[in-house]
């Protein structure tokens, strides 16, 4: 019997869609499977390299600009995101807290020259390299690409909680399906996709149990 890695191999060959859906479907099932499906990507994930980049960005949200915190490792895995309205140093106190809540604290700290970082390293983390520089921001800088991509698909995001639950969401699964490309053989990657599909699928049946 052919299995999936045979039948792609057939030239002409196409998957049969009998499922048709909407978009609207869709963002249904995003809304209430999303997060569960991120919270046991997080869980199987390996522990983050420790050092980490950090980087924020402006969103603009019905006219208003808000701030998307993002943090990375040295693999280049986001690590977790924060949409906030503020840019200071109680906004980065909180999303310092939530990191090492759920990663514990890194090695070092790379972030750009924003003083607010500096400030609420110094009250958190005290004993934390921290280096301050914008050239070597450049991996988390990179990060934010695919947001801004979603975002210009979806026509922006419609209020800060809709960006927040779709952004963890996104980060999760593109940590999963999109292996760093530019390290790999072909074979790997296309190992690494398939790989992924299989973890996927042994999600959808840990829900449907």
């Amino acid at each position: 019997m052919l299995n999936t890695e045979d039948l792609s191999r057939i030239k002409g060959f196409r998957f049969p869609r009998s499922v048709t859906v909407s978009y609207e479907t869709i963002r249904d099932w995003v809304n209430r499977f999303g997060q569960q499906f991120a919270a046991r990507i997080r869980r199987d994930r390996p522990a983050p390299a420790d050092k980490w980049y950090l980087d924020e960005v402006v969103l603009r949200i019905k006219g208003r600009s808000h701030w998307l915190w993002r943090a990375v490792d040295a693999n280049g895995d986001v690590l977790d995101i924060l949409v906030q309205s503020r840019r200071n140093k109680a906004a980065a106190l909180r999303f310092l807290r939530k990191l090492m809540k759920r990663w514990g604290k890194p090695r070092v700290l790379v972030t750009d020259k924003l003083r607010s970082y500096d400030a609420a390293n110094a009250e958190i983390a005290p004993g934390i390299e921290h280096r301050q520089h914008k050239g070597l921001n450049n991996r988390s800088e990179a990060s934010h690409r695919h947001t801004r991509r979603r975002e210009k698909v979806m026509g922006r995001f419609k209020s800060p909680r809709q960006a927040q639950t779709f952004l963890s969401v996104h980060d999760r699964a593109t940590i999963l399906f999109r292996p760093k490309r530019h390290r790999l053989f072909a074979k790997s990657y296309r190992h690494a996709r398939s790989d992924a599909y299989d973890l996927w699928v042994g999600y959808a049946a840990e829900l449907a149990a």
